[in-house]
C-alpha cells in the first residue's frame, strides 16, 4: 500500500486586514508569492477574523447601552456590561454562564462561548471595540472559492475557522463555521469496517478536521498566519456547507 500524505503550508506575507480589503486577491498574491500558487482540490483554511475584518464586522463598545439583563449577567460573570450586551444581541438563547464565559446558541446556529466575539488580535483606536462572525459563514466561503478558482483556473475548497471550547475538555480547538468546495460532515452510515461490520452511525466532520489541523499552524496568538494551505486531501463525497455540521436543538442531549 502506498503512503498517504497531506502536506499543511502557513502562508506569509499578509497584512493586517481593514474593512473594504479585497482579501481574495491579498491570498492569492500571497500564494503566489511564496511560490505554493494553488491545485486542484487544495483547501484554503482562513480564520474567522480576516473574514469579520475585511467586512468590517466592529462594534465600538462606547455607542453600546447595555440593557439590564445585560448588567445582571455581567455582575455574574465579570465582564463589560457592554461585552456582554452585544453578546445577548447575537444569540438566540443563553445555554449557561460562568466566570468571564456566557455559553450561548448564536443565531447561526452555534453553541459557542460569548458569540464568537472577540476583542482580541483587533486594531484598539478610540476605546474598546469587539469583532462580530462573518454574517453569512458559508456564503463568505463560497465568494471566496469562486474568486480564487477563477484567479488560478482550478477548483479548491475553502474552510473558515475559528477557535471554540468544548465541553469535557480543556483548551480551544479550530472549528469549521464555513466551506465551500469540500464535504464538510461525511456520512459512513452503511460502510464496513475492517471486520466487516456495518457502520450505523458514524459520520465525519471532514471541515473540522481540516480547521483544526490549521489551526496548528495559524496559532492564537501574535503569530499573523491567518491563512493555511492544505494540500493532498482528495474529497471522495459531495460537497457540503459547514452548516451541516450544526446539531439541531431536537438531537442535542445537553440542552
Amino acid at each position: 500500500m502506498a503512503s498517504v500524505s497531506l502536506s499543511l503550508h502557513a502562508i506569509p506575507g499578509l497584512p493586517l486586514i481593514a474593512p473594504g480589503d479585497d482579501l481574495a486577491g491579498l491570498i492569492a498574491e500571497a500564494l503566489r508569492t511564496c511560490g505554493l500558487g494553488l491545485m486542484d482540490d487544495d483547501i484554503v483554511v482562513v480564520a474567522q477574523k480576516v473574514i469579520s475584518k475585511a467586512d468590517g464586522l466592529y462594534v465600538e463598545l462606547d455607542s453600546v447601552e447595555p440593557s439590564q439583563r445585560a448588567r445582571d449577567i455581567a455582575a455574574q460573570v465579570g465582564k463589560d456590561p457592554r461585552h456582554v450586551e452585544v453578546v445577548l444581541r447575537e444569540a438566540e438563547e443563553v445555554v449557561k454562564v460562568g466566570p468571564h464565559v456566557i455559553v450561548v446558541a448564536h443565531k447561526l446556529g452555534f453553541v459557542m462561548a460569548n458569540a464568537g466575539i472577540d476583542e482580541s488580535n483587533i486594531e484598539h483606536a478610540n476605546g474598546s471595540r469587539v469583532l462580530l462572525l462573518p454574517r453569512d459563514p458559508d456564503g463568505s466561503a463560497s465568494a471566496l472559492k469562486l474568486r480564487l478558482d477563477q484567479m488560478f483556473g482550478v477548483a479548491c475548497g475553502v474552510v473558515i475557522n475559528d477557535s471554540f471550547g468544548r465541553p469535557w475538555r480543556n483548551g480551544v480547538v479550530g472549528v469549521a463555521i464555513g466551506a465551500a468546495g469540500m464535504p464538510a460532515l461525511v456520512d459512513r452510515v452503511g460502510a464496513e469496517d475492517l471486520f466487516g461490520r456495518t457502520l450505523k452511525v458514524t459520520e465525519i466532520a471532514v471541515a473540522d478536521e481540516i480547521a483544526s489541523a490549521a489551526s496548528l499552524m495559524m496559532g492564537q496568538a501574535n503569530e499573523g498566519l491567518p491563512v493555511v494551505l492544505i494540500r493532498g486531501y482528495r474529497p471522495t463525497a459531495p460537497a457540503r456547507p459547514a452548516a451541516s455540521l450544526i446539531r439541531s436543538r431536537e438531537r442535542d442531549m445537553f440542552r
